[in-house]
């Protein structure tokens, strides 16, 4: 089931990555892009390493985590660190 955000470009889709934040119309994660940030890469930049992207989804992303950073950032962990 597709869930809306208040983020244009952000939803949720239970089909997708067990709901976690994504860009709508892509399976790209919220945390993909937060992680490439964090790296030191300008936003402005994203783009070019993800093609499939628009400067516009990379900013809602970035906003999005912004507003929620502990959540994403368990995302990330999980990732990181996924419990056995």
């Amino acid at each position: 089931m597709v869930q809306t955000t208040d983020y244009l470009y952000i939803i949720k889709d239970s089909e997708i990555l067990n709901g976690e934040p994504i860009i709508a119309g892509t399976r790209t994660p919220v945390r993909a892009i937060v992680e490439i940030w964090r790296m030191g890469v300008a936003p402005e930049k994203i783009p070019k390493r993800m093609p499939h992207l628009t400067l516009s989804q990379v900013f809602a992303a970035l906003t999005y985590y912004s507003d929620r950073q502990a959540k994403i950032n368990d995302y990330i962990e999980k990732i990181e660190f996924p419990m056995n």
